[in-house]
């Protein structure tokens, strides 16, 4: 279609590319063969940051989009991101500064994802979800809808805490059920199961299924729901 597209200075676009109404790239971005972007996207934004934002300010480099992704409509994908062959970004999501989102990646509709965040291969991020700065997904991680993680226990107060800062890292096949609240710096061990609805206030241990108000451990992950067993 092409009605209505801005292309900054340097875009690499190859021929085969499908472009939707309205789209706006931005200086630098680099997209690959065979990628799909719908209509009201924006590729390649910088961020605007407040004077007391504790994301870093350094120049970016340009947004990276794989061969094969599908940036959906009214999704944003700012520069100093790579995205990764065949990864789709849902409607109207957010993916910030300095991200990764790993190959075959879906995030979902109306997710965001903040900076300095890397998203594995073959991840899953489910619709309304919010994925907070310096947070790490291994592969194969399932986020369901409307998850929270949280990365600041001071909530924006003290100078201190900009030294404590940290998302969630959630390890390789692990699976968090849909309106899970994780708090700062905590691990999700490798082929966890977080249920629905819990608070996740300490780590969680591999392997095990978690759940409550804090969340506790109630019993093994069974062998034939691991990854591997796929």
């Amino acid at each position: 279609m092409r009605e209505n597209l801005i292309l900054g200075e340097g875009v690499v676009v190859p021929d085969d590319v499908e472009i939707g109404a309205n789209v706006i790239i931005h200086e630098g971005t680099t997209i690959g063969a065979g990628v799909v972007i719908q209509d009201n996207v924006i590729l390649g934004k910088v961020p605007r940051l407040s004077s007391r934002s504790t994301a870093k300010k350094a120049p970016l480099a340009p947004l990276e989009i794989g061969e094969g992704a599908a940036i959906c409509s009214g999704a944003i994908v700012y520069a100093g991101t790579i995205v990764g062959p065949k990864a789709i970004i849902g409607d109207q999501s957010s993916v910030r500064e300095r991200c990764v989102v790993g190959e075959g990646a879906v995030i979902g509709r109306g997710v965001c994802v903040e900076n300095d965040t890397r998203i594995g291969a073959y991840c899953k991020v489910q619709s309304n979800s919010y994925i907070t700065a310096y947070s790490e997904l291994e592969d194969h991680v399932f986020i369901a809808p409307c998850v929270a993680t949280t990365n600041d226990n001071f909530m924006g107060r003290t100078e201190e805490r900009h030294q404590h800062i940290k998302g969630a890292v959630i390890r390789r096949g692990a699976r968090v059920g849909g309106g899970v609240v994780i708090l700062p710096g905590i691990e999700i061990g490798e082929e966890a199961f977080v249920a629905a609805g819990a608070l996740v206030t300490r780590d969680v241990p591999a392997r095990k299924l978690v759940a409550g108000l804090p969340a506790k451990v109630w019993r093994d992950v069974p062998d034939e729901e691991l990854v591997d067993e796929q």
